[in-house]
């Protein structure tokens, strides 16, 4: 995830981007459902009302450990939490650097000289800050799980910590970044978008194939086809494409997903920060304040027209989709796939209906946002697949409604269905899927507490949505599902399909912990108590769902000077005795953020982002800004003047095997 959180340390950019918390439609919130089967006059406040919530509805409840006899799906030794320069992995992993920031990635790339950056080398050399992180086995390979493609998202740059000389990330924003010259600029856009490389297992190590014809860097520059129902509308239409169908770049790619046919979906996150302007008075205001736009938090604008809504009124609706790119051939061009709707898409992670169609499962990554999948309208063909390749560009989109009693329903979004006509300012599907979020106030979807990667576990059927946090929820919302004002910690929600059947349009859905510290009752959190001191866990923002059917979550918010802890990589037990007991498997260094599981076919090989290492933290008065001369830590090369250097790490078990068995 790749975000920031508002109470808890991460990337100021991201915190200003992201959290605008735009939904200000009258559409209940997930505790207002929940609320309707209840009489509030009859509920007080704090834990008589949340034990009140609780024997009604369906909050989870560990009301003691389990026996010692129930058995663990996780075999490993958990980790201490806490914060330090390092990463730390549980004992008996070896956790090995794989690429960094600046390595080459294609031929001629220059090697690493943070002194010495051009745009020109950038878009030869890894990216920065690598967030989703994606295997696909190499056609033909003798094994699938030592040769193939890794395809890796680069969401942002930290222009503090990349450059020289330029101060710290707030010092840049109140000087309007009068320090980004276009040359710096030129260096960030390309740093942004994603990267193919082909990677081997030798010897019981991962080495990226030096040359390969698979190769390949995407940046903010690369020509992108429109395709679907909104390519060609009026407002994709700029000075530079007349014709609304190409647009030039990918930025802010969070998290993603692989298809069946082997091509990688990368979701496009905050793009609101990147516009300059103001909304007001704009033509497009309403929906440009319904989008946190502009957010004015690059010095993109200052160089480049077409960020700067004054000058380029469309530009800006031409980011915020979901990009399919092909990697194993690196002369396709990238799709933005307008089919799935356009809003701070956070993943893209789908699944396989019982009927052959593909459902894609997706968040809108703001507070009081959606949850939403898209139903492919034709089926996967496993024997053919150029007949799966644009798949994705039709089908029916939906969002999500929860209701009070655990259950739930997809809500189409079709033009000329319910609400979505042209009297309510939907004259045409491309208008839904341009202004989705509009769409979804519209038709009454259920308002979240940031729901960012959605995914479904192939072995159980069931879907998982993290829901990071909403420090925005009030006293008055307090519910079984939000349980708690100034929702700090987040939870995360559990869907079963209706028949297990990920096409059906009704699913029930229950809670499976909320995060925090469960020791401490204020704050309200539910682990199972087999869960330790060190097995909890703060803001879920992506998971993992391995070959066995175990999940695994990623966290992005934890502050230390908060928590006591940094992010990092926890198991989690969704089935049995043990349901919600959480247990520390790796730990990133100070600063960073935790990204990108994924797991090889065989469970023997665990591929790991770390991304933005070295920030400071902000919850921490004595921490000073962050800057290229004095981060908060030089992982991983620990160099004097080497700067941290975001970097993919892939964790494997010393002498061979799968990971937690």
């Amino acid at each position: 995830m790749s975000q920031s959180k508002s109470l808890l340390s991460s990337t100021a950019r991201l915190r200003e981007s992201e959290d605008i918390g735009s939904n200000a439609s009258e559409n209940p919130t997930i505790g207002d459902m929940i609320a309707a089967r209840l009489n509030r006059r009859d509920l007080m406040r704090g834990a008589l009302a949340v034990g009140a919530v609780s024997a009604t509805l369906r909050i989870p409840a560990f009301a003691q450990a389990p026996a010692p006899t129930a058995k663990s799906a996780f075999n490993f030794v958990e980790i201490e939490a806490g914060s330090d320069e390092k990463h730390h992995v549980a004992q008996g992993y070896d956790a090995d650097i794989l690429i960094r920031w600046g390595d080459p990635v294609l031929p001629g790339a220059p090697a690493f000289d943070p002194t010495k950056q051009t745009a020109a080398g950038q878009k030869l050399q890894f990216g920065y800050n690598n967030d989703y992180v994606g295997f696909l086995p190499m056609p033909g390979a003798a094994d699938p799980s030592s040769h193939g493609l890794l395809v890796v998202n680069h969401e942002y740059t930290n222009e503090e910590l990349m450059f020289p000389g330029i101060g710290g990330r707030q010092e840049l924003k109140q000087a309007n970044f009068a320090n980004m010259t276009k040359d710096l600029v030129d260096i960030e856009m390309a740093a942004h978008g994603g990267s193919v490389l082909e990677i081997k297992r030798e010897n019981g190590k991962w080495q990226i194939v030096p040359g390969s014809k698979y190769a390949r860097r995407i940046t903010a520059e690369t020509p992108i086809a429109l395709s679907g129902p909104a390519a060609g509308d009026a407002r994709l239409k700029t000075s530079a494409d007349p014709d609304g169908k190409t647009v030039h770049g990918m930025v802010n790619n969070c998290s993603g997903g692989v298809t069946p046919w082997g091509t990688w979906l990368t979701c496009e996150e905050n793009f609101n920060g990147y516009f300059w302007g103001a909304a007001d008075g704009h033509p497009d205001e309403k929906v440009l304040k319904r989008y946190g736009a502009p957010a004015n938090q690059y010095a993109w604008g200052k160089y480049y027209d077409r960020f700067d809504i004054a000058k380029e009124r469309n530009e800006i609706n031409r980011f915020g989709w979901i990009v399919e790119i092909d990697p194993f051939d690196p002369t396709s061009t990238p799709k933005k796939r307008t089919a799935l709707g356009r809003v701070k898409h956070e993943a893209a992670a789908g699944i396989t209906a019982r009927d052959g169609r593909y459902v894609v499962y997706t968040g809108d990554d703001e507070r009081f946002d959606y949850v939403y999948k898209f139903v492919t309208e034709g089926r996967v063909d496993s024997q053919n697949r150029a007949a799966n390749m644009d798949l994705l560009d039709r089908g029916t989109l939906y969002v999500a409604k929860y209701n009070a009693d655990g259950s739930g329903e997809w809500l189409p979004l079709v033009h000329g269905q319910g609400k979505l006509t042209a009297e309510n300012g939907f004259a045409s599907q491309a208008d839904v899927l341009i202004h989705l979020r509009l769409a979804g106030d519209a038709v009454g979807a259920t308002k979240m507490d940031r729901p960012e990667d959605v995914e479904a576990n192939p072995k159980t059927g069931k879907v998982y949505v993290m829901l990071t946090n909403n420090t925005r929820r009030t006293d008055a919302q307090i519910d079984a599902a939000n349980p708690r004002a100034n929702n700090r910690f987040g939870h995360i929600v559990e869907m079963t399909p209706a028949d297990g059947d990920h096409a059906a349009t009704a699913f029930r859905w229950d809670i499976l912990v909320k995060a925090g510290d469960h020791t401490v009752a204020t704050t309200n959190a539910s682990f199972n108590p087999a869960t330790t001191k060190n097995g909890w866990f703060g803001m879920p923002d992506n998971l993992a769902v391995d070959n066995q059917g175990r999940v695994w979550i990623a966290t992005d918010g934890n502050s230390p000077a908060k928590t006591g802890r940094a992010d990092g990589l926890w198991a989690i037990e969704t089935e049995g005795p043990l349901r919600g007991t959480s247990k520390h498997f790796f730990r990133v260094p100070a600063g960073a953020e935790m990204c990108g599981p994924f797991f090889t076919p065989n469970d023997e090989t665990l591929f790991l982002a770390v991304q933005h290492p070295g920030e400071a933290d902000e919850d921490d008065p004595k921490a000073p800004p962050a800057t290229f001369e004095q981060p908060a830590t030089r992982w991983p090369d620990f160099k004097d003047g080497v700067p941290p250097r975001p970097s993919l790490v892939v964790v494997t078990k010393t002498g061979g095997g799968k990971i937690a068995v």
